[in-house]
């Protein structure tokens, strides 16, 4: 069972996302909050931990972003899904490089939310389809950091599978190795790119042009 806590400051999008969820027999909402320091004081005092939280980024006292860097920084475990109307790159960047494990926004069908808790629980990463168009157009150089360079092939190989979205058997499937074999190149790619999540990944990846989404 997945247990996931809502944090939105719009009561309707939290019962929606509740009636949603009650839909389905491996996820289950434990809490909700309306706001960034009810939500981290709902963690720190609640009887049921979750795996997941989904939250907007435009919350009252502490937003969506500095929230997520604090649930980080505490819980270091607990899956963060940023759900939000703001396509904005700004918004977009902070919250991944704040911590966020994905980010999808509020147009999205019911189906990919329900999927997307299910991915982030895989360890996938889970990025809105205009977001990462985005990226594509935003035309950054690298920063001077030369640790793409130190990627075997093999490495590569992996990493264009998790631009892709992948999950680790499929990549083993798509690669022919295993899946220890897959989690080994995964977290060495994370200690040479600097990241700490797939999507992090998949960022740098599409912001350096180490791979293309249609490779």
């Amino acid at each position: 069972m997945i247990k996931i806590m809502i944090v939105d400051d719009h009561a309707i999008l939290r019962d929606g996302l509740k009636t949603i969820f009650s839909m389905e027999e491996d996820l289950s909402v434990v809490s909700e909050a309306e706001s960034g320091e009810e939500a981290l004081t709902t963690l720190e005092n609640g009887e049921e931990f979750p795996d997941l939280i989904i939250m907007d980024i435009n919350l009252p006292k502490l937003d969506g972003v500095e929230m997520t860097k604090e649930v980080k920084r505490l819980y270091p475990h607990v899956k963060v899904l940023i759900l939000t109307m703001y396509k904005h790159d700004e918004y977009f960047m902070s919250a991944i490089k704040g911590g966020a494990d994905g980010y999808l926004l509020k147009d999205a069908p019911s189906e990919q939310v329900v999927d997307a808790a299910r991915s982030l629980m895989l360890g996938e990463a889970v990025i809105h389809s205009s977001m990462t168009k985005k990226l594509l157009d935003l035309h950054q150089q690298p920063d001077g950091k030369k640790e793409e360079d130190e990627l075997t092939d093999r490495e590569k190989d992996v990493l264009i599978c998790l631009v892709k979205g992948l999950s680790n058997k499929e990549i083993a499937k798509e690669l022919f190795i295993s899946d220890k074999t897959v989690k080994i190149h995964v977290s060495k790619i994370f200690k040479k790119l600097a990241v700490k999540s797939r999507s992090q990944a998949v960022i740098y990846a599409i912001q350096h042009k180490l791979v293309r989404l249609n490779d």
